[in-house]
Parts: C-alpha cells; structure tokens; sequence
C-alpha cells in the first residue's frame, strides 16, 4: 500500500544481546503497543514492533542507561519492568534432579531436599 512501510523480505531486524541481560521486559497482557516508550527512550533502545498491539522489541539491550523514562511515561502501569543490571549477575544455580528444587553451591546451610509431593 502506498505511504506504508514494508517489511524487507531479505532481512530484517533482531535483538542483539550480546550479554546475558535484559534492559527491560513488557508484559504483553497489559502493553497495548502504543509506542509511547519507543519514543520517549533517549538512547534508542526500542523499535516499533511490526505486528500492531504487540510489545516494542527491545532491539539494543546493551545500550540501556536505566533510566526508567519509559516505565515512568507507560499509560498502563503494570506493562514495562525496568530489569537492573545488578539484580541479572550470572550465576550457577544447581537444580535437584529428583525435586527440580534449585540451590546454590557454597551455602551455608543448603535447604534439605524436597520429600514432600507437590501440591495438587
């Protein structure tokens, strides 16, 4: 259609995460894809997403200054999460087999496993 922008069909647009961390996360139950963060982020972090009403992508992670503009300026509280980087350190977390209850090595005092079955 004229005026409208098409999608390249030869390439296109992905997040590069080049860390483990994620700047921000949206919950697609309360983003209404109006891109009013898009807009207001001041290091450009988001791009449109090209399926109208979906989330923005968050297209440049690692160039997040953490500012929380776009949680601050969202019309639907609840939509973005501001993810800080020091609450994403990278981590082993062991995980017990016959649980699936996780633990770290190096506790103190590591919780005994799990007996109990799980609650129906």
């Amino acid at each position: 259609m004229a005026g409208e922008p098409r999608m390249n069909p030869i390439a296109s647009m992905i997040p590069n995460p080049p860390t483990p961390n994620r700047a921000i996360a949206f919950d697609a139950g309360f983003c209404s894809g109006c891109n009013q963060c898009v807009e207001i982020c001041r290091s450009d972090v988001l791009m449109p997403n090209p399926e109208p009403g979906q989330p923005p992508i968050v297209l440049y992670p690692d160039e997040c200054w953490y500012c929380g503009t776009c949680v601050e300026e969202c019309s639907r509280p609840g939509a973005i999460t501001m993810l800080h980087p020091l609450n994403q350190s990278i981590s082993v977390v062991w995980k017990r087999a016959e649980t699936g209850e996780t633990f770290r090595l190096g506790m103190r005092n590591p919780p005994p496993p799990n007996t109990r079955p799980p609650a129906r």
